[in-house]
């Protein structure tokens, strides 16, 4: 009788929550040149229309060498790299604290991310538990371009095993003024107010102050699942209907993240770059037919030591109702049922 051999799986199944350590640190697979065609493919998905990132000449005039990538298709392009080893099988993506934009992306420049799990907590049910990731992408001369901390909830595959010792980072509130990094060059002295649409500077916002930046778009199944693809991101509940009861596909939290920022050219027209991600959570699902609106808070202003350059700090709220800038939150603290998105960001604007 001849032996039988069992087929060994060549397929990934993902990472389980009882799969990840601390101090643990994952190198991700494929890393990925973005050209212009990046831009031209993220400009065609959002109605992105910031100056800085749609004209080499206006780049130019800021004391840039060219336009560079969108800071946040350089974000989704480094979140894609960390989806099979750390999101393919969660729950849901719970938030983010501690980003930095280090360095701008130009088109040319090969990103690949790494990520070092900072904390594990399961959850009471025993079935998940959250993973707290730091996640660095790098271009190709090893230089950080981005970091950021997630924390995602994960399914347990072995139900069995007993629960790790819990791990929960001290995150800080937001990135200090001191600590963001701004472009090498970057200086908005001659600015072009006209060319970039608005005549709105730093001293004309208010802490405190609300904006309803009005217009909405609905997103459509094809161009969702268009941006998911483009990022590479493989996590399964974006793509197979048969993950939920309900057979729906949830939206990629980063297709609204940039549809929000997008939608807030009304009204923030000169906050050009995000440099730092603060805090985000992303309060309520979205599926294909949602219309999504925004409307932003301004949090803090502050001066940096570059010509004519400062900085807004903004809370972009993205909802799915209109008439409702400024509601956030029920008196329990839970989120409303239309808020979609509540992110913390501060962006580069002219004094």
């Amino acid at each position: 009788m001849k032996d039988v051999t069992m087929p060994v799986s060549k397929t990934n199944p993902g990472w389980f929550f009882e799969d990840y350590s601390i101090g643990q640190v994952i190198e991700h697979a494929v890393p990925r040149t973005v050209t212009s065609g990046e831009r031209a493919l993220y400009h065609a998905l959002y109605p992105a229309r910031h100056a800085l990132y749609s004209s080499d000449a206006f780049a130019q005039s800021c004391g840039l060498a060219a336009s560079p990538i969108d800071d946040l298709a350089a974000f989704h392009v480094v979140f894609g790299k960390t989806v099979p080893d750390v999101s393919l099988n969660a729950r849901a993506n719970l938030g983010y604290a501690e980003g930095r934009w280090l360095k701008p992306v130009w088109p040319g420049d090969t990103l690949r991310s790494s990520s070092e799990v900072i904390g594990l907590k399961q959850n009471s049910n025993g079935k998940t538990g959250v993973v707290y990731v730091r996640t660095r992408g790098t271009n190709q001369h090893g230089e950080t371009v981005l970091d950021y901390v997630r924390w995602v909830m994960v399914k347990k595959n072995d139900l069995d095993r007993p629960a790790p010792e819990t791990v929960v980072p001290d995150l800080a509130t937001a990135v200090e003024p001191a600590d963001l990094v701004i472009p090498e060059g970057l200086d908005f002295s001659s600015y072009d107010f006209t060319l970039a649409g608005e005549p709105h500077r730093l001293g004309d916002y208010q802490i405190g102050e609300v904006i309803d930046h009005v217009d909405g778009v609905t997103v459509e199944e094809a161009e969702h699942m268009m941006a998911t693809r483009l990022w590479q991101n493989t996590s399964k509940v974006h793509f197979d209907g048969t993950q939920r009861e309900d057979g729906k596909r949830i939206v990629y939290g980063g297709h609204v993240i940039s549809m929000a920022r997008a939608l807030s050219f009304n009204g923030l027209a000169n906050a050009q770059m995000i440099v730092a991600l603060n805090a985000g959570a992303h309060a309520n699902p979205t599926f294909s037919g949602t219309t999504i609106r925004a409307w932003s808070e301004v949090l803090d202003t502050a001066e940096t030591d570059r010509p004519g350059v400062g900085a807004i700090r903004l809370r972009l709220v993205a909802t799915s109702e209109a008439g409702r800038a400024g509601e956030l939150k029920d008196e329990s603290g839970k989120y409303l049922p239309h808020v979609l998105l509540d992110l913390d960001y501060w962006a580069l604007m002219p004094v």
